[in-house]
């Protein structure tokens, strides 16, 4: 397994961090548990929850994955893990969640005490906002309307609360997630002036059909020295090559209707398609085809991977093995020029 340092941090985090947010809702605890062991025996030490999780959010079922990963974690030593969990942004209507969540000091406390309560443990390695507070295209929404604008704490209020809480020793580092260039560059530049903690990642979708981070967050992130943690590195599946030739498999898109909308676009198909074309003639599977791009590019601190069966897992893991070399990749810009950005 290989380590890169995540951003300004002192945090050295596994190429690939394992996700959990099927844990609890298609995974059992015993699946959590199994997928975690065999993770960190392959060299995974980075594990990213969030207090929302499993996913799809409901009531009923949120802050599980969390309590499946601390029953896990009790029995792990702790300061060779690296562990990541996020508080919930508002704006999205999860009312179950202390009432209508914000990223104030407030809600930063009682969220963070939760998860770490749930995670049975005394501190987390990386606190992040899972989505700004403000409000701001996301989840496959592509165009900014500013007709949509609510009120929202200030950034500089947040990395004040947030510097409060490393000062603690709950959490040592902080990050960002689902954010655009101009909201980093907002906590960049607060955190200088006023001498609060620095982002030091950030966690975004980013695959080989949704590669929109390219065009402004990675210039951002080079120049900040902000880690991507790349999520839906395999598009919801769909660049596993799963849903090819109308295949209706067990997985989020056929289970949950509806969700993951912008991996059902129009040329998603098409493209995942030929994607996998090229890893068969390269000899890979389409999964890990999409992984080792992911981790290829030089922006990427983590690929942050999801399962939910040990074979996907294992799969997946293997992809740490595999180099795209120069015709690969070349064959890859061919098919991005025809099909840039189907699923943003």
């Amino acid at each position: 397994m290989e380590y890169r340092q995540l951003g300004d941090s002192d945090l050295n985090v596994s190429a690939l961090c394992l996700g959990t947010m099927t844990f609890g809702e298609q995974n059992t605890e015993a699946e959590a548990h199994e997928q975690l062991d065999y993770a960190v025996s392959r060299g995974v030490n980075f594990i990213d929850t969030a207090e929302m999780y499993p996913v799809p959010p409901r009531a009923e079922t949120q802050g599980r994955t969390e309590r499946y990963v601390g029953a896990w974690l009790t029995r792990q030593p702790r300061d060779r893990l690296i562990v990541a969990t996020k508080i919930t942004g508002p704006g999205r209507g999860f009312e179950w969640v202390r009432g209508g969540p914000a990223i104030d000091r407030r809600h930063l406390t009682a969220a963070l005490d939760a998860s770490l309560q749930r995670l049975q443990t005394d501190y987390v390695d990386l606190y992040q906002i899972h989505w700004p507070d403000r409000y701001a295209p996301m989840f496959g929404e592509t165009a900014f309307d500013a007709r949509r604008e609510r009120p929202t704490v200030a950034i500089e209020e947040q990395l004040a609360a947030l510097g409060d809480l490393v000062e603690s020793g709950k959490v040592r580092y902080i990050g960002l997630s689902n954010e655009t260039p101009w909201g980093t560059m907002q906590f960049v530049q607060a955190a200088a002036r006023a001498g609060l903690p620095k982002v030091v990642s950030m966690q975004n979708a980013y695959n080989l059909i949704n590669r929109v981070f390219e065009a402004g967050l990675a210039e951002v992130c080079h120049y900040e020295n902000v880690g991507l943690l790349a999520y839906s590195p395999l598009g919801f599946g769909v660049l596993s090559g799963k849903y090819l030739q109308d295949q209706k498999p067990q997985g989020r898109l056929t289970r949950f209707p509806g969700f993951g909308q912008r991996y059902q676009k129009h040329h998603v198909p098409t493209a995942a398609a030929a994607y996998a074309e090229i890893a068969h003639s390269h000899g890979v599977t389409p999964a890990v085809l999409g992984l080792a791009f992911v981790r290829s590019r030089p922006f990427t601190a983590s690929t942050i991977l999801g399962a939910t069966t040990m074979a996907q897992l294992k799969e997946n893991l293997g992809s740490v093995d595999v180099t795209l070399d120069d015709a690969t990749l070349a064959a890859i810009e061919a098919i991005h020029a025809r099909f840039p950005n189907p699923a943003p």
